[in-house]
């Protein structure tokens, strides 16, 4: 599959883009060429950023022609990334359109965004500043000061779409895990004995299943490294203010001195914070959970 997009400077919407069908595992490989010579142009089986047009059915990913006003319904507008992403995105993610979706959103939008001038983000520090994923493919666009000749240019366009590539897999793989997870923890709810404790059989990311899913929950088993914990179940997604502190008595101890509070003999730790107690074994965090349920 022969890719083009425009030489000259790039920006993380095309290199994303072209990262994109990279994935998707053609065959008989793909080559990519920077161009704008229109003949060349002319015979890609797939035009990205270059071309004034958007037509998936020619394999043309544009959004710079006159009168291209498509956006999200969230209002998000659409760059060549999120062109590619919306007709491959599925694809390239094994046909689960739900991982597509949860890119597109946590990566797609955020480089679509920047290179259409839309601003997602605020700095509340004056003069601090986040980094991007989209200022660092630009920070390996050539300085005002250095001059590249055609090979270097291209691999410094190599070097970004290496970059971008490797983001871009690992953040499927990472909507791919997440979206499991999910799962698992709605199973874990749903079989729930008493709907004030979730066991989860691995530990696994809970809190965006069970804050808004399971409002009668108090606290989450799982397996740790050091055995189990039994943590708290927060009032809102990012908040610190738990729906039920662990014990006061607890709060800070470790080894013999939670042990001689707890009467636990499994009992390891307990943060200052009482929003996580951890023990040996699993028999320990169970009465632990039993003290913690019984202490409100």
């Amino acid at each position: 599959m022969l890719v083009a997009t425009h030489d000259g400077s790039f920006h993380a919407d095309d290199v994303f883009a072209v990262a994109a069908l990279t994935l998707l595992g053609d065959p008989e490989g793909v080559e990519i060429v920077r161009t704008r010579d229109r003949d060349v142009l002319a015979g890609a089986d797939i035009r990205v950023d270059v071309g004034f047009r958007d037509d998936p059915a020619t394999g043309d990913f544009d959004h710079h022609q006159r009168g291209f006003d498509r956006a999200r319904s969230n209002g998000v507008a659409y760059a060549s990334f999120g062109l590619v992403w919306e007709h491959y995105g599925a694809r390239i993610c094994g046909g689960d359109r739900e991982v597509a979706d949860t890119v597109d959103a946590s990566l797609v939008q955020t480089v679509d965004a920047n290179d259409t001038g839309q601003r997602l983000t605020e700095s509340i520090v004056e003069g601090a500043h986040p980094m991007s994923v989209s200022s660092v493919i630009a920070g390996l666009q050539p300085r005002w000061d250095e001059t590249l000749d055609a090979v270097h240019e291209r691999a410094r366009f190599d070097e970004a779409l290496a970059l971008a590539t490797g983001v871009l897999r690992r953040e499927i793989e990472a909507a791919a895990a997440a979206n499991r997870a999910v799962k698992l923890v709605r199973a874990a709810i749903a079989s729930a004995s008493d709907p004030r404790l979730i066991e989860l059989p691995v530990d696994a990311p809970w809190k965006r299943t069970v804050v808004p899913e399971a409002p009668a929950a108090l606290f989450v088993i799982y397996p740790k490294r050091q055995g189990y914990g039994l943590e708290a179940v927060p009032r809102q997604l990012g908040s610190f203010e738990n729906r039920r502190d662990l014990p006061a008595a607890w709060a800070g101890l470790e080894g013999d001195d939670l042990v001689a509070v707890t009467g636990v003999a499994a009992a390891l730790f307990c943060h200052a914070k009482r929003f996580l107690v951890v023990a040996r074994t699993r028999e320990g965090i169970g009465r632990l959970a039993e003290l913690a349920l019984a202490d409100g």
